[in-house]
């Protein structure tokens, strides 16, 4: 697990399912699917992600290919990073 992983998904496990357990997410768990964020959380999430990584989201970006699982927010600020 990379820096960019391992920050997101503590950030989701002690924001949205309140546990420090590893075990209770996978990198590719629908956040919607699972019920983990609704869309106010997604709104949340987008703050996380330009103050801990610098990295503005476009409202064109708001989409489940780029926020939905702790795989695609890793690959979107990967790519934004460049």
């Amino acid at each position: 697990m990379n820096a960019t992983e391992e920050k997101v998904r503590n950030y989701i496990l002690e924001n949205y399912l309140f546990t420090d357990d590893q075990s209770e997410l996978s990198s590719s768990d629908s956040f919607l699917d699972r019920g983990i964020i609704d869309s106010t959380g997604i709104m949340e999430v987008i703050l996380f992600l330009e103050e801990e990584f610098g990295v503005a989201v476009e409202d064109d970006e708001m989409i489940p290919e780029n926020l939905d699982s702790v795989n695609n927010l890793v690959k979107f600020i990967d790519a934004r990073r460049g």
